[in-house]
């Protein structure tokens, strides 16, 4: 049983979830459409309200987005977990509730399934694909978030920007090796490009002489979530508001954003955050 996050822990699930109603209310008009659901982080079906606010057991993602019949099901449902147990876990509640349903559940890394579905989408030009990327930490890989230029897929991710890349951008600009290539591949972005977004060089006169150092700029998570959106830009014709989720302390832990070719995606998604997210 995956663990509870937090308020955003709800608040991504009713997006998604109202979000695939929508978009299954609208495929539904397209006979020629078949539909797939991906998710990159399925986990294993339920949440562990820990420490509990409630005895019931919070269904995850997975499983709502299983439960909806109307105006249609997805044709298909792909989902990825890492760890064995959740994919275990997964898969036996989906043949025990949803048995009829056409399912796939791949204990696999979210990045070589993400290339692998934008593959098949391209190569399969009736399928439509929803996808949900949920990661663990600074686990998705821009190159695979690249893969899926011109593919039909509305993708929403959560994008760790305080619990991740605020936390990796030292004060001081120096940043450990291990740390700047994982910025690298997570934002796609070399290091010299990283330090020009996210630093500035500062100077003042002392009684001797000019003293020069590199401090980081203020406002470096709201900056890592709109430098995500323009990335995005550059790979999908639409991306909605972000949707800053924070934490008791009123701390930018993550960004919430969707990307779409599909002009009237964006209008839902939008619609969706903006009435009942503080952005």
């Amino acid at each position: 049983m995956n663990s509870f996050g937090g308020s955003w822990t709800i608040d991504k699930m009713e997006i998604v979830v109202a979000y695939a109603q929508a978009y299954l209310t609208i495929m539904n008009k397209q006979a020629w459409v078949k539909t797939l659901y991906f998710d990159g982080f399925a986990g294993s079906g339920h949440i562990d309200n820990d420490p509990p606010e409630s005895e019931d057991v919070i269904k995850g993602t997975a499983l709502r987005i299983l439960e909806i019949e109307d105006p249609k099901s997805f044709d298909l449902y792909y989902f990825v977990e890492k760890n064995k147990k959740n994919k275990n876990l997964l898969e036996q509640t989906i043949k025990d509730q949803f048995p009829n349903k056409s399912t796939f559940i791949v204990q696999g890394d979210c990045n070589q399934k993400l290339e692998s579905m934008a593959d098949y989408l391209k190569k399969n030009k009736q399928f439509r694909a929803l996808a949900f990327i949920d990661p663990y930490g600074m686990s998705v890989n821009w190159k695979s978030i690249e893969s899926l230029k011109d593919a039909g897929v509305d993708l929403w991710i959560l994008v760790p920007t305080g619990i991740g890349v605020g936390r990796l951008l030292t004060q001081t600009g120096k940043i450990d090796d291990l740390w700047l290539n994982r910025l690298e591949i997570f934002l796609g972005m070399d290091k010299e490009d990283i330090r020009k977004h996210f630093y500035k060089r500062q100077s003042s006169f002392t009684l001797f002489g000019e003293e020069n150092w590199i401090e980081k700029e203020k406002g470096a998570i709201e900056k890592a979530g709109i430098l995500y959106q323009e990335k995005l830009k550059t790979v999908f014709k639409y991306v909605s508001d972000s949707f800053a989720m924070r934490n008791s302390m009123n701390v930018i832990m993550y960004h919430f954003m969707m990307a779409t070719n599909n002009k009237a995606g964006l209008k839902i998604a939008n619609d969706i955050i903006k009435p009942n997210y503080k952005l």
